[in-house]
């Protein structure tokens, strides 16, 4: 009588989900691990990918059209993402497809042949110099950590940093008797920043008084600036919680962010008649074309220009 042997069964191929994830992942750990992208920047790639995988819906990336993907671009117009942010999706996807191809698994990068939305330089909202003065006086003695909280409004303004950049500032960046600091910037970038005499004595004040109480609360030493009340490095997204807070008690615009800080240091140097050269240094700005959007927040310092150097002003 003649033996029957099972077949032996073949594994199950992962499903189109499951690749598309372990792709990410492997994504993620390349740029992270191999280009030494800044943490901000993979994490920015990780959370647009995550909405491509929502429209992708279990679909096999290596049978996408590019009917599909322009149809995806569409998807992104459905959920009102703003101009910049549809073209930041985009771009993330064409980085992640890039990498497929790299790996094999893409022979084409489709993505390439989207036509990115040309998006006109909107020009950035900007808070007038008694708006400044206003949210720098809004945290008071009575607020826990209200000088710490004056420090960081006064370093976000002086120095146009990011919140992540601020975040990140360290003791030994704080030159304060010299009045400068080193901020690091995208990709680990250093540069100098100077800093103001009011700055300067906001950040002495909370270095004084607040953060050696701050800094107790841990038991290792900490060399961060500015400190959580746990003792900890005070996170991007506290700092944008806290001026928040602020600018609603002085009745500031709704849409104030660190950006927008960022954007009012920038545009009241060149209002001061600061070179282009020099703020975007300071901005750290790899293209001086991104600094050159400022240059239309002033009128006036266009027809001040104009009037200096046109012979028939």
């Amino acid at each position: 009588m003649a033996i029957t042997r099972p077949k032996p069964t073949r594994p199950k191929p992962p499903s189109a989900r499951k690749q598309a994830r372990t792709w990410l992942e492997a994504f993620v750990d390349y740029s992270a691990g191999e280009c030494h992208l800044a943490e901000n920047t993979v994490a920015a790639y990780r959370r647009d990918l995550q909405r491509f995988f929502e429209w992708l819906d279990g679909r096999s990336i290596p049978k996408l059209s590019i009917r599909d993907l322009a149809d995806y671009a569409g998807w992104l117009h459905t959920k009102r993402l703003a101009p910049a942010s549809v073209a930041r999706h985009l771009v993330s996807l064409k980085v992640f497809f890039r990498y497929l191809q790299l790996e094999g698994v893409l022979q084409d990068n489709l993505a390439e042949l989207l036509g990115s939305q040309k998006l006109w330089q909107r020009v950035p909202k900007v808070l007038s110099p008694q708006q400044v003065n206003d949210l720098f006086a809004a945290p008071q003695e009575g607020d826990p950590c209200w000088r710490r909280d004056r420090a960081l409004l006064e370093l976000l303004y002086a120095t146009g940093c990011r919140a992540s950049e601020l975040s990140n500032l360290r003791l030994r960046d704080l030159h304060l008797d010299g009045g400068f600091c080193v901020c690091r910037g995208k990709g680990d970038k250093q540069r100098v920043v100077p800093l103001g005499a009011r700055a300067a004595e906001a950040v002495e004040a909370y270095l004084q008084h607040e953060r050696p109480k701050l800094a107790a609360a841990v038991a290792s030493a900490t060399d961060w600036v500015l400190l959580s009340y746990r003792g900890r490095r005070l996170r991007r997204e506290r700092i944008w919680e806290l001026l928040k807070r602020y600018a609603r008690r002085v009745g500031a615009p709704k849409e104030v962010s660190p950006h927008t800080l960022r954007h009012s240091f920038a545009t009241h140097m060149l209002a001061g008649g600061a070179d282009l050269r020099q703020v975007q240094e300071m901005l750290g700005h790899a293209s001086i074309a991104t600094t050159q959007i400022y240059t239309h927040v002033d009128p006036t310092r266009l027809k001040k220009v104009h009037r200096q150097f046109h012979p028939r002003a």
